[in-house]
């Protein structure tokens, strides 16, 4: 057995990973062609590069098939119930920062809080005969930040494509989504209400409380940690 880290497997988020753990003495890379999900690790013995989307990784860790991981803090938090008593958080890393917030047309001049927003989707219903429509990707965070605001009379409904673009498509009234600068949010005239930010997020290291730690293992897992401790 090796301590098993899962690492995002391609792009912006990957190269970033590696530059983060090379700064500490651990050198990461991929094995073979891009199209391989192979990698190794140097600077440190015992520990095996496991490469896996971003949106994977939450699961391998609450499931115990790896010890570390490297995903956002959104998608853990989306995907993870009770998700303290899976994964422990290490280290955030410093990149990746996106906001999970709550938007709405810019048109809807009366509408700038959760509190506008729960008064004019109580008069959409009465209008419209359905609840007011948030497009979203993500149903578990945002479900439990509008009821706990007090929001009612409001539908989630999926969006797996462009959420900002649900809007002008007719497909949803408001949008609940991640965003790091808020451009493309203005490009579809679209605001943020001033209380609607749900979960500040970044890509973050983690380890699982589910997975099985050999002696050795938690050598290893020590002697990393100390490697990031003396790096800061």
């Amino acid at each position: 057995m090796s301590l098993k880290l899962g690492v995002p497997s391609k792009g912006r988020l990957m190269e970033k990973t590696f530059a983060w753990f090379e700064k500490r003495g651990v050198s990461l890379s991929r094995t073979g062609s891009d199209r391989e999900y192979a990698g190794k690790v140097e600077g440190i013995d015992n520990v095996q590069l496991v490469l896996l989307s971003a949106g994977e990784i939450p699961r391998e860790l609450a499931a115990g098939r790896i010890h570390l991981g490297v995903t956002g803090a959104d998608l853990v938090h989306e995907k993870l119930p009770r998700w303290e008593q899976q994964v422990e958080e290490i280290a955030p890393l410093g990149f990746g920062q996106a906001d999970l917030i709550i938007a709405v047309p810019n048109c809807w001049v009366d509408v700038d809080t959760l509190d506008d927003l729960d008064a004019a989707a109580s008069a959409f219903r009465e209008v419209h005969g359905h609840r007011m429509r948030i497009a979203t990707k993500y149903h578990r965070l945002v479900r439990e930040f509008l009821t706990d605001s007090g929001v009612a009379d409001f539908a989630l409904v999926d969006s797996q494509g462009a959420t900002e673009g649900t809007v002008a498509n007719e497909t949803a009234e408001g949008i609940a989504d991640i965003t790091s600068t808020g451009e493309t949010l203005r490009a579809n005239h679209l605001k943020i209400l001033s209380d609607g930010l749900i979960l500040r997020s970044q890509a973050t290291l983690w380890r699982s409380r589910e997975a099985q730690y050999s002696a050795h293992d938690k050598v290893t897992l020590e002697t990393l940690l100390d490697m990031f401790d003396s790096a800061r």
